[in-house]
């Protein structure tokens, strides 16, 4: 019962702190004059980021045994499965649940679909180089990790110079920390988005500590809680505020946090791993970045073709299903 009541209370505070962060990040992006969809790549996906990239790195560099370092290395393949899988799923969800609240006449995404694409194939090339290199061995492997970092800063690069809509454009809500100022102050807008974040990051890992607790009650695979659960539980900050955004009617914002989040997935934790693990893939990891290629070539199609249809994007979500049927196989295949 406790562990069921705080799975259920870290949840929602995850949600409500999501809803205070997505808030306090925006008016941080109109502040320092920043494009909305780089508010969604580079604020917001930084800061949700941020405890996943922890995790890893307590993994890898402080892991005293290959088990533990080995949990950093999954991490850095599950994440970017989740995100490119089930948070599109639940944007497609969210779209076609509200369109008639949002006063929408048909299903259709209204977001930069050149700009995704075009953000999608760099994920995709990061991310292919990214599984190659966890199929062979070789000795200067880890000094690759650098190539991974200097990739994401000229990521960031482009997304600050190639801004799309300027901030003024976009109606924000009042900012929850000073809700009658048409122009907060900068240290509230500041103190809001980082106690939001702090309460995402500790209700995040009150979170995943649950989803473990609830799967050895149930006698689940260690291997298929680690590889299958765990990731959506660390993913979730990116997925509730993608919801909360596309409630808003801004799933530009949505989709740009869940790109934006990818591409640090793809990048700083596996840099990480690189400098401390030898970076070999066993089945379900190969499983993993196979399924997640598959993912973001059906994305690809997708935002190229110019007009996305939210109910498409639930097709990616099965991908993940497919995931966890396969690691439960191979779980049990192996007792």
């Amino acid at each position: 019962m406790l562990t069921a009541l705080l799975f259920l209370v870290s949840a929602g505070a995850i949600y409500f702190a999501c809803e205070y962060f997505v808030n306090g990040i925006e008016w941080l992006g109109r502040r320092f004059n920043l494009g909305a969809t780089a508010v969604g790549t580079v604020l917001a996906a930084f800061g949700t980021a941020l405890p996943e990239s922890a995790v890893t790195f307590v993994a890898v560099m402080l892991g005293r045994t290959p088990a533990q370092r080995d949990i950093g290395v999954g991490a850095a393949l599950g994440g970017p499965l989740v995100l490119a899988t089930i948070a599109y799923a639940v944007v497609g969800v969210a779209l076609w649940c509200n369109r008639r609240r949002l006063r929408r006449v048909d299903h259709a995404v209204r977001v930069d679909h050149r700009r995704l694409a075009h953000d999608q194939s760099w994920f995709l090339a990061i991310f292919v180089v990214k599984c190659g290199l966890g199929l062979v061995a070789f000795a200067v492997k880890p000094w690759l990790g650098v190539a991974f970092l200097v990739a994401y800063a000229l990521y960031v690069w482009r997304e600050l110079r190639d801004g799309d809509t300027a901030p003024e454009e976009e109606e924000l809500e009042p900012l929850k920390f000073q809700p009658t100022a048409e122009q907060p102050a900068l240290s509230r807008i500041v103190a809001q988005s980082v106690l939001a974040l702090a309460v995402i990051a500790a209700a995040s890992r009150l979170f995943v500590g649950q989803i473990e607790a609830i799967g050895e009650a149930l006698k689940l695979s260690p291997h298929l809680v680690a590889l299958v659960l765990s990731p959506v539980a660390t993913e979730l900050p990116e997925t509730m505020n993608a919801l909360i955004w596309v409630r808003q009617g801004k799933e530009r914002l949505a989709l740009a946090n869940i790109s934006g989040a990818m591409m640090i997935q793809a990048t700083v934790p596996s840099a990480l791993a690189l400098f401390a693990t030898p970076w070999m893939f066993d089945a379900p990891l190969i499983v993993a970045g196979v399924l997640t290629m598959a993912a973001i070539v059906y994305l690809l199609w997708l935002f190229r073709r110019g007009r996305v249809d939210a109910r498409w994007l639930l097709p990616a979500g099965l991908m993940y299903g497919v995931f966890a049927v396969f690691v439960a196989w191979y779980s049990g295949s192996r007792l």
